[in-house]
């Protein structure tokens, strides 16, 4: 039987033009791309044909629209694969991307709360705190608060001395200390970022943004660290894979 071929819409046309020239690079991250009327007459089509092919790329996280500024290209997000357990660089590295980090703080503070029962410490008990700004490219894509725990292994407390804004904390504690990174419990939700935060991200407070929590124990079930991290939505994404629990018979 013969397969009838069914002509493609119009809007995928545009929107497939305009993603070839995002992906060639002849429109750059931070380029703000022609307005709608002068697509209309570059691609003689309506209007509505160019704002579908815009939603388009714009759900794709290619572009952001500012009303009264324009369209702007976003570019490329990095992706991260949440099945294995990694660090930051463990994944930039592997992807070929230049890292580095700058260390906001790096001292040893008195316990939160809210972390006494989860490293089973007793409130007013010192752990490290390490704060810092990831870079992907030169660009900032998300600010870690990690809280390691000393009771754990006391050389964690090395990290006081160490430069992180240029060591990995995961090559530092499986490579160095030697200890076993056995699993962790990640939780993601929406945020809005802080003024604070903000600044060293490069956006505008109250952006929304994602918030990343990360539980990672070691052997005997002993939490080790505790990372709360604010990542940007135009540039960072999260990829899960599941799979059906039991078998099928086809």
């Amino acid at each position: 039987m013969k397969v009838e071929e069914y002509p493609v819409p119009l809007y995928y046309r545009v929107y497939k033009e305009l993603k070839r020239r995002i992906s060639e690079g002849e429109y750059r991250p931070g380029d703000r791309i022609p307005p709608e009327i002068e697509l209309v007459k570059a691609f003689n089509v309506s209007r509505l044909t160019i704002r579908r092919a815009l939603e388009e790329l714009k759900s794709e996280g290619l572009i952001t629209r500012h009303k009264g500024k324009g369209t702007f290209i976003v570019g490329k997000k990095e992706e991260e694969s949440m099945n294995v357990l990694k660090g930051f660089t463990d994944k930039a590295k592997e992807e070929g991307l230049n890292v580095k980090s700058l260390v906001l703080e790096n001292k040893l503070v008195e316990i939160p709360e809210e972390l006494c029962q989860v490293f089973n410490l007793e409130s007013g008990a010192m752990v490290l705190l390490l704060r810092r700004v990831r870079f992907l490219n030169d660009e900032p894509v998300a600010i870690e608060c990690a809280y390691l725990n000393p009771a754990v292994d006391i050389r964690i407390l090395n990290i006081l001395k160490k430069d992180m804004s240029k060591e990995s904390l995961y090559e530092f504690l499986r490579n160095e200390l030697k200890i076993p990174l056995i699993r962790a419990i990640e939780e993601l939700e929406l945020t809005h970022v802080s003024s604070s935060d903000a600044k060293h991200l490069g956006l505008q407070p109250g952006t929304c943004a994602l918030l990343r929590k990360r539980y990672t124990y070691t052997t005997n079930g002993r939490c080790i660290e505790f990372v709360r991290s604010i990542y940007r939505g135009d540039k960072y994404r999260f990829k899960m894979e599941l799979r059906s629990e039991g078998t099928f018979e086809r």
